[in-house]
Protein backbone atom coordinates (compact mmCIF):
# COMPACT_ATOMS: atom_id res chain seq x y z
CA UNK A 1 0.00 0.00 0.00
CA UNK A 2 1.36 3.51 -1.02
CA UNK A 3 1.94 6.77 1.17
CA UNK A 4 1.66 9.88 0.07
CA UNK A 5 3.84 12.77 1.53
CA UNK A 6 3.31 16.37 0.48
CA UNK A 7 6.66 18.16 -0.69
CA UNK A 8 5.58 21.46 -1.42
CA UNK A 9 2.05 23.34 -0.40
CA UNK A 10 -0.26 24.00 -3.52
CA UNK A 11 -2.52 27.01 -4.68
CA UNK A 12 -5.70 24.69 -4.28
CA UNK A 13 -8.10 25.21 -7.38
CA UNK A 14 -12.01 26.23 -6.49
CA UNK A 15 -13.29 22.51 -6.56
CA UNK A 16 -11.14 21.65 -3.77
CA UNK A 17 -11.60 25.28 -1.45
CA UNK A 18 -13.04 22.66 1.38
CA UNK A 19 -12.27 21.87 5.01
CA UNK A 20 -11.89 18.19 4.24
CA UNK A 21 -8.53 18.68 1.47
CA UNK A 22 -7.26 21.14 3.65
CA UNK A 23 -7.05 18.45 6.91
CA UNK A 24 -5.55 15.91 3.99
CA UNK A 25 -3.01 18.51 2.99
CA UNK A 26 -2.18 18.77 6.44
CA UNK A 27 -1.94 15.42 7.28
CA UNK A 28 0.26 14.97 4.13
CA UNK A 29 2.72 18.25 5.31
CA UNK A 30 3.28 16.28 8.22
CA UNK A 31 4.25 12.80 7.47
CA UNK A 32 3.31 9.94 5.06
CA UNK A 33 0.00 8.43 4.75
CA UNK A 34 -2.02 6.04 2.91
CA UNK A 35 -5.61 6.61 1.20
CA UNK A 36 -7.13 4.88 3.85
CA UNK A 37 -5.72 7.46 6.24
CA UNK A 38 -6.46 10.01 4.11
CA UNK A 39 -10.40 8.91 3.79
CA UNK A 40 -10.76 8.38 7.60
CA UNK A 41 -8.95 12.30 8.69
CA UNK A 42 -11.14 13.70 5.81
CA UNK A 43 -14.36 11.93 5.87
CA UNK A 44 -14.59 11.74 1.93
CA UNK A 45 -15.02 8.98 -0.14
CA UNK A 46 -12.10 6.98 -1.81
CA UNK A 47 -12.60 8.04 -5.14
CA UNK A 48 -12.65 11.84 -4.33
CA UNK A 49 -8.83 11.14 -2.03
CA UNK A 50 -7.82 9.36 -5.12
CA UNK A 51 -8.71 12.29 -7.42
CA UNK A 52 -7.15 14.69 -4.98
CA UNK A 53 -4.19 12.56 -4.96
CA UNK A 54 -4.00 12.70 -8.67
CA UNK A 55 -4.18 16.47 -9.23
CA UNK A 56 -1.58 16.77 -6.57
CA UNK A 57 0.50 14.20 -8.25
CA UNK A 58 -0.04 15.57 -11.80
CA UNK A 59 1.96 18.78 -10.33
CA UNK A 60 4.90 17.11 -8.86
CA UNK A 61 3.56 18.10 -5.65
CA UNK A 62 3.28 14.33 -4.41
CA UNK A 63 6.30 12.13 -2.70
CA UNK A 64 5.19 8.40 -2.87
CA UNK A 65 6.80 5.38 -0.63
CA UNK A 66 5.85 1.75 -0.25
CA UNK A 67 4.31 1.53 3.36
CA UNK A 68 6.87 0.21 5.71
CA UNK A 69 9.76 1.73 3.91
CA UNK A 70 11.82 3.95 6.72
CA UNK A 71 11.72 7.63 6.46
CA UNK A 72 15.55 7.84 5.40
CA UNK A 73 18.41 5.22 4.33
CA UNK A 74 19.46 4.99 7.99
CA UNK A 75 15.91 4.62 9.28
CA UNK A 76 17.02 0.92 10.02
CA UNK A 77 20.31 1.86 11.90
CA UNK A 78 18.88 3.02 15.43
CA UNK A 79 20.73 -0.06 16.93
CA UNK A 80 23.77 1.91 16.09
CA UNK A 81 23.00 4.77 18.60
CA UNK A 82 22.59 1.80 21.20
CA UNK A 83 26.15 0.74 20.29
CA UNK A 84 27.14 4.86 20.65
CA UNK A 85 26.31 5.18 23.80
CA UNK A 86 28.01 2.07 25.08
CA UNK A 87 31.23 2.62 23.64
CA UNK A 88 31.26 6.35 24.56
CA UNK A 89 30.33 5.30 28.35
CA UNK A 90 33.27 2.51 28.46
CA UNK A 91 35.75 5.18 26.87
CA UNK A 92 34.61 7.03 30.41
CA UNK A 93 35.96 4.80 32.90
Amino acid sequence: MKQYKLCAWPDLSAPFHRTAYRRMLHQMSQRYVSVPQLMHESGLARSAVVQFLESLAERALLVDREHGAPDSMFGNLRPIAWLRRTFSAEDRL
